[in-house]
């Protein structure tokens, strides 16, 4: 009976640790499309801001497509981002994070059937 006991005991911390766990695990969920954009381009590119403010809203959809497939290496070489360790934009924001950017971008661009209205 004891052992019973012992193994009901234990089965139910084990179940009450992984409860406690599940909000930890959730809080480790990759950014949307959208956070990347606030994390990444944002803080560089807000209003005022000296390098050019940028929203989806800045150019249309073919715009940003040909942006990043033909400027955005160039634009930022040796760009450092002072919000992420100073770490190279380019080594910063890794290739499946920019497909996330430029997608949102295009998705939200001026002539977009869901345009970007607001921040």
């Amino acid at each position: 009976m004891r052992k019973i006991g012992k193994i009901l005991s234990f089965t139910v911390a084990s179940c009450a640790m992984v409860a406690f766990a599940m909000p930890a695990a959730a809080k480790d969920k990759a950014p949307t499309p959208r956070q990347l954009v606030k994390q990444y381009c944002r803080v560089c590119h807000g209003p005022n801001s000296p390098n050019g403010e940028y929203t989806p809203m800045t150019f249309i959809q073919d715009q940003w497509t040909d942006f990043f497939a033909n400027t955005y290496k160039d634009a930022h070489k040796g760009v450092v981002d002072p919000h992420h360790n100073n770490k190279k934009v380019l080594e910063e924001i890794t290739p499946d994070m920019l497909k996330k950017i430029e997608k949102y971008m295009v998705d939200h661009a001026a002539d977009s059937e869901h345009p970007m209205t607001c921040g």
